[in-house]
Order: C-alpha cells, then sequence, then structure tokens
C-alpha cells in the first residue's frame, strides 16, 4: 500500500519507464508484468483510489480460458481470487429460436476437466490490483485525467488536465474501447454498434447446472445462462436497445419466470439474486495496435462483443505478448519504445485476435437476424456443426480451441 500512498510525491522526482494510461484489470495487469521485467511503471486513471482498492460489483461474469487463466497465476493475479467465486465451464450449448438441434463443445484435452471458468468482473479487478500494489516499480496517480500527448523521438509525454506533464519511454493506453488517449495518438477505430445491449442479473436455481453455459438465440432476444457455484447463474439477456429499460423496470420474480421459461425449464423453478446491470454492446477495433512510443491493450485495443466470451482473454493475452516482445528488446539493448518490438506485438496481437473479432461479429449479426432467410441459415449452420461429419469435426475442434485459448503455429 505505501506505493500507492507516495505516488504524487515521487511524480516530479523521476519519470517511468513505462506510463499506462488506466488502471482498470488490462492496465493493472500489464503493470505487473513490466515491473517483473525491471521497468518502472506509473500509472494514470481517473477514478479516485478507493475505486481501485474496492471495485464494486458490476454484474458481469467473466469466462477465462486456460491461456488467461495461466497469465494470471504467473503474474500472481489468479492466487488472490477466492476458491469459492471460481466457477468451472465445463461444456458450452447453443440453441436456435425453437429447433431441437443442441450444439455443443466440450473440453478435448486429455488434462483439461473444463473449457475454462467464471470469476466474478469485480474480483478479478480486485485481484489485479492486489497483485499491482505488491510491486514496488508499480505507481500510480488516482484522480487525474489525460488531456495532451506528444510522442518525441527519445520520450513520450503526457500533459494532465491539471496541467502537469509526465514522461516515459512509450505510453500504453489501456482506457476502455472508447479511449481518448488512442485518440490522442491519432489511431482510428472500426466501431459496430450493435443497436443492443445485455441486461446482466444472477438466478438461483433448484437444479443443479453441472458448468454447462447456455447461448439461446431466442426470436425477440438471446438468452446466455453462465454457470456458476451453489446452484446459480449469471443471466446475460440480450434486446434491442430500445427495450432495456423495460427490462431493467421488470420486477425480480417476473425477470426469473423469464428466464426459466426461455431456458425452458432446464434448471428447475428460478429466482433472481441480487441487482441487475445493464450495458450497451459496441464492439471496437483499433485501425493500429502501436506508434512511436506508443501501444494499445485491452478494450483500447480490441473490444469483444461479449457472446464468444473474448474480451478480457484478449486482454491477457496482450499482456503477455507485449511483455515478451519488450522483454526481448532489453535483451538485446534495443530501446523498448522504439517501433520492431512494439510491431512485433501488433504482428502476434492482431493475428490472434482479427479472425475471432470478424467471425464474432458475423455470427451476432447472422443469429440476431429474423428474418426468414437467416432463420434458416443459422440453422443450417447448427446442423452442419454438430451432426455432419467431416465438418462438426472440424468446426467444433477449431471453435473448442478458441474457447479454451489454444491456437495453432
Amino acid at each position: 500500500m505505501l506505493a500507492a500512498m507516495t505516488s504524487r510525491a515521487s511524480l516530479t522526482a523521476r519519470d517511468a519507464d513505462v506510463l499506462i494510461v488506466g488502471a482498470g484489470p488490462a492496465g493493472l495487469t500489464l503493470a505487473c508484468a513490466l515491473s517483473d521485467l525491471g521497468l518502472s511503471v506509473l500509472l494514470v486513471e481517473q477514478q479516485r483510489l478507493c475505486a481501485l482498492e474496492a471495485p464494486a460489483e458490476d454484474g458481469r461474469d467473466i469466462a477465462l480460458t486456460h491461456r488467461a487463466r495461466r497469465v494470471m497465476e504467473e503474474l500472481g493475479l489468479w492466487q488472490h481470487l477466492p476458491a469459492d467465486q471460481i466457477a468451472p465451464l465445463r461444456e458450452a450449448r447453443v440453441l436456435d429460436g425453437d429447433s431441437p438441434t443442441v450444439l455443443r463443445f466440450a473440453a478435448t484435452r486429455d488434462d483439461a476437466s473444463a473449457l475454462g471458468w467464471l470469476v466474478p468482473n469485480h474480483l478479478i479487478r480486485h485481484a489485479a490490483w492486489t497483485a499491482a500494489i505488491a510491486r514496488h516499480g508499480v505507481r500510480w496517480e488516482c484522480g487525474a485525467r489525460v488531456s495532451a500527448l506528444d510522442v518525441g523521438t527519445e520520450r513520450a509525454r503526457v500533459t494532465l488536465a491539471d496541467g502537469r506533464c509526465l514522461s516515459a519511454a512509450f505510453v500504453v493506453a489501456a482506457d476502455s474501447r472508447f479511449s481518448q488517449t488512442r485518440r490522442l495518438a491519432g489511431i482510428g477505430a472500426s466501431m459496430q454498434d450493435f443497436g443492443r445491449s445485455v441486461i446482466v442479473g444472477r438466478v438461483a436455481h433448484e437444479r443443479d447446472n453441472a458448468g454447462i453455459a447456455w447461448e439461446c438465440f431466442r426470436y425477440g432476444n438471446t438468452l446466455a445462462l453462465l454457470p456458476l457455484n451453489n446452484d446459480q447463474s449469471s443471466a446475460v439477456v440480450t434486446v434491442a436497445s430500445n427495450q432495456a429499460s423495460h427490462w431493467m423496470a421488470l420486477p425480480d420474480d417476473e425477470f426469473a419466470a423469464r428466464i426459466e421459461a426461455q431456458s425452458d425449464r432446464r434448471l428447475g423453478a428460478m429466482r433472481a439474486v441480487g441487482a441487475r446491470h445493464h450495458y450497451p454492446l459496441v464492439g471496437v477495433y483499433a485501425h493500429r495496435f502501436v506508434a512511436p512510443r506508443f501501444a494499445l491493450i485491452g478494450d483500447a485495443a480490441v473490444g469483444m462483443h461479449p457472446v464468444t466470451a473474448h474480451g478480457w482473454n484478449f486482454g491477457l493475452y496482450g499482456v503477455e505478448v507485449l511483455a515478451r516482445e519488450l522483454k526481448a528488446a532489453m535483451a538485446a539493448g534495443r530501446d523498448i519504445g522504439a517501433l520492431p518490438a512494439l510491431r512485433a506485438f501488433e504482428r502476434e496481437h492482431r493475428r490472434t485476435t482479427l479472425p475471432v473479432y470478424l467471425g464474432t461479429n458475423a455470427v451476432v449479426s447472422l443469429f440476431c437476424d429474423e428474418r426468414a432467410l437467416p432463420k434458416l441459415a443459422r440453422r443450417a449452420v447448427l446442423t452442419l456443426a454438430e451432426k455432419i461429419p467431416p465438418f462438426s469435426g472440424l468446426i467444433k475442434a477449431a471453435i473448442t480451441r478458441q474457447l479454451v485459448g489454444e491456437s495453432r503455429r
């Protein structure tokens, strides 16, 4: 905690090697990784310190892949998660409308007992914070907003709203999919506003969920049920944005009754547990991930639609790759802010994320289109993927690799 309390006094004493704008989970995790390389890191965050120390519950439960878990374990985040809040995701099943076809995905590796794990988002944020404050090389400035960015030949400099200037070897933007720092760097982004919103709320049910996640593409809305511990699931309802206020205003018993009906009572009687939350859906993909002495990480680089559960996983993958390339640059005696190392990170992260980003958007567009022809097309896709070899095996193997965080090289 001492590092946090002394950050303001030390800002004028020395610059940092790396300045990260945004102390969300991606920014905090990157700070841990870079500190472990021996780099000094300064985090600039608009929120107050208390919001980082005790993140508010936000209703989101994050699906973590095997690769994501490994990154979190190596950086000391996983160890700070309460064990009883980690729920195994053993299988995923997809339904379309009233079709009897069920597309199933399960772990296929001999050593994998689960596709992944589900953890509440606010606990991930707290684990990242706890890991970061344990690093002496990490400092932060809270309640601060970046108003200008200036990249020189040897250093990058940011100006805060209060007029102070901070410099570093390079700057990383980790300030959300609507990143102002990305804009200040002159980097645009492709954005897809789906015109839809998600309503998330927990439900308790009388039957064991068996670690199965359900993705139900109903007509009128989409329902995902994410398996949690203690006979609970996270209900994620995707609706047209003009219907979101109606779903938020539902009494708890009516909300639970709708989830129960749309899940065909597979988990028995349900009741609402806790508050509901509402989030608009906008996909974002930056035109570039790097510039001289500048890089994007987390949602600032790739902001995913949640249907394939890759958002935070991609953030962790980016942290892993960027830290690896900077480590290689340091070992070779190269400038960590120069483009060669940053471009190597960009190439790999784009190769990992772009196909999934485009594929996810295509799936969402197809399975949320309720015209007659798209309905026929999506049923054909489910039948092909579930029942017709060799397509079923190839498709399911490829998607399962993405779900668990594996890749072919």
